[in-house]
């Protein structure tokens, strides 16, 4: 697992975005090579992000490339001039667009090659699988199960996945217009059980009304609230709010580890479900207490 609270886009063929991408305290940042750079930019973005990657120094823990859909023309040049370039610094590639297993197939194995190649171990970059349709939002499940040895998340797209929805909405990410609650609800449980049925971490897309940071965090929240692992930032201004909203508290991870002590205590004991304060503690408590632990110690928390 790895840390996903905030993964923060970053236009490939922007020298001064890339170059402050290296300071931002996101958990991971993706270099784009697909919706942020224009068609004509796009080989001049795969230099410019290989020459980012050979650098290296980004304060991130992660480093990701975006690479353009694979049905379309450009997804090869990606992976073997961009990718290939530094792939020792690139930990995670994103696919866009994902309709089917067998895209991801095509991505694993150009990567294996690039592996090989570099004498990396081959699985060692993984992937995380945008899904941005109907088909794809359909195929979730076959697309998570896809690929194992790689396949680390599912990412949700929603400005694609609206307009190929037909859903009313003006802002990406934003609410759907006239609907009585949250609109995304379905679509985010959805790719959510897809992501935990394969073992996967869930990220939810951008929201895109950057002088909105209530909203941002209202959708945010919505997503924590169903498991999502972070989500998406467009503006260095976001990054801040999502580390915030998808982190453990101090409380909560003292809480979940409580819980755990008390019932592997009962069950030391001869017991079954105990109870610890106010609340029952069985076996079910006991695995939604080990995932707060999890997801806390992998941000650095410890027991006081």
């Amino acid at each position: 697992m790895r840390l996903r609270r905030s993964c923060h886009v970053v236009p490939g063929a922007h020298e001064r975005m890339l170059a402050k991408a290296l300071t931002l305290p996101a958990d991971e940042v993706i270099l784009d090579l697909e919706d942020a750079v224009a068609l004509q930019q796009k080989p001049t973005a795969r230099g410019m992000v290989a020459s980012a990657l050979r650098r290296g120094g980004f304060a991130a823990p992660t480093v990701a490339v975006r690479i353009n859909a694979v049905d379309g023309p450009h997804a090869h040049r990606d992976l073997i001039d961009a990718v290939g370039a530094a792939p020792s610094g690139v930990g995670i590639v994103v696919v866009p667009k994902v309709e089917s297993p067998a895209e991801l197939a095509f991505v694993d194995h150009l990567l294996a090659g690039i592996e090989h190649d570099h004498r990396i171990p081959v699985g060692t970059i993984g992937l995380e699988a945008q899904i941005e349709s109907a088909a794809g939002l359909v195929a979730a499940d076959r697309i998570a199960a896809a690929c194992p040895r790689r396949m680390e998340a599912l990412v949700l797209g929603p400005g694609d996945l609206a307009a190929d929805l037909g859903m009313v909405t003006t802002t990406i990410g934003g609410d759907v217009e006239g609907y009585p609650g949250d609109g995304w609800h379905a679509v985010r449980m959805g790719l959510r059980v897809a992501a935990r049925a394969a073992g996967l971490q869930v990220v939810d897309g951008p929201y895109a009304q950057l002088d909105d940071p209530g909203g941002l965090e209202r959708h945010a929240r919505h997503a924590r609230s169903l498991g999502y692992d972070g989500k998406w930032s467009i503006h260095p201004a976001q990054i801040a709010v999502l580390n915030d909203v998808f982190s453990v508290s101090q409380a909560d991870f003292a809480r979940a580890v409580a819980l755990i002590d008390a019932y592997e205590h009962a069950q030391q004991q001869g017991q079954g479900a105990v109870r610890l304060d106010d609340a029952m503690v069985d076996e079910a408590t006991l695995r939604i207490a080990q995932g707060v632990v999890a997801r806390g110690r992998l941000a650095g928390l410890h027991p006081a």
